[in-house]
């Protein structure tokens, strides 16, 4: 009789542990997934301004306009950026010497992230994440 005492005792404290450690387990892989996602989405973003800022640099008649320009970068973001709200992407882009060859054009893309769990429960402490990517070519 005591043997099967024994043994209940020890699968009630193995029981106890588990519940202690899995909500640190639980945020430690909700952790990993949601930064593996904010990686995905910048590695889109830096894609996206990196398609923007080509589509201005290459030359043509007619050169592209600056909407003609976000259009493309919104269009990269829109197929592939993994978002839990409904929050866009910002496009800016900027010709400091003008669009004529030989000048820079910068395509900068900021977005609000927004995570699945623990973005929601940290952001009123730290804010809102922005992450943003950045992309300058010599228009040709």
């Amino acid at each position: 009789m005591k043997k099967y005492a024994k043994q209940k005792a020890i699968h009630g404290s193995a029981m106890i542990e588990f519940a202690l450690v899995l909500p640190m387990l639980l945020m430690l892989v909700f952790g990993i997934i949601e930064f593996s996602i904010a990686l995905y989405d910048k590695a889109v973003m830096t894609n996206a301004s990196r398609e923007a800022a080509r589509a201005g640099a290459i030359f043509r008649t007619p050169a592209l306009t600056n909407e003609q320009i976000i259009t493309v970068a919104t269009d990269a973001c829109g197929n592939n950026l993994v978002s839990f709200a409904n929050s866009s992407p910002q496009v800016t882009i900027s010709k400091p010497g003008g669009a004529t060859a030989g000048n820079p054009i910068t395509v900068t893309i900021t977005y609000e992230y927004t995570g699945l769990l623990l973005g929601e429960l940290i952001s009123p402490l730290t804010g809102t994440a922005n992450i943003s990517a950045s992309t300058t070519m010599l228009i040709e």
